[in-house]
């Protein structure tokens, strides 16, 4: 599930701070990824650690254009957690890993520049 743009269109409309502190955006591990041939658009399976408190997640992500399956364990990226899982074929995918479209659309992942703990949530 992507939500598009073009970098060239106006920003959406104006929210107020309360619901951008519902999202709960956290850092996390890729600690496996695997094949998703099941997916209608190529993707890859995930699983992520956000750390003990919340565990390790599972995910999918049409990344396989930019990122081949052998880079992706030990990746640092981010994602919502607290959106209510969503089925995805036969993998049920409980948070969305984050990503920006290059200028061919294609998914390059959103991560933390440095280290930061595992499970880190965005300030």
């Amino acid at each position: 599930m992507h939500k598009t743009s073009k970098p060239d269109e106006p920003a959406a409309a104006q929210i107020v701070f309360d619901d951008f502190a519902k999202v709960d955006i956290r850092a996390g591990v890729i600690v496996s990824a695997e094949p998703f041939p099941e997916a209608r658009k190529p993707a890859y399976r995930l699983a992520i650690d956000f750390g003990p408190a919340i565990g390790v997640k599972k995910s999918s992500a049409q990344i396989t254009e930019n990122y081949a399956l052998e880079e992706l364990v030990g990746r640092a990226v981010m994602a919502v957690v607290n959106f209510p899982p969503r089925q995805i074929g036969p993998v049920r995918s409980e948070v969305l890993v984050l990503g920006f479209p290059d200028d061919k659309g294609r998914i390059v992942l959103a991560a933390p520049l440095g280290a930061v703990p595992t499970g880190a949530r965005l300030a």
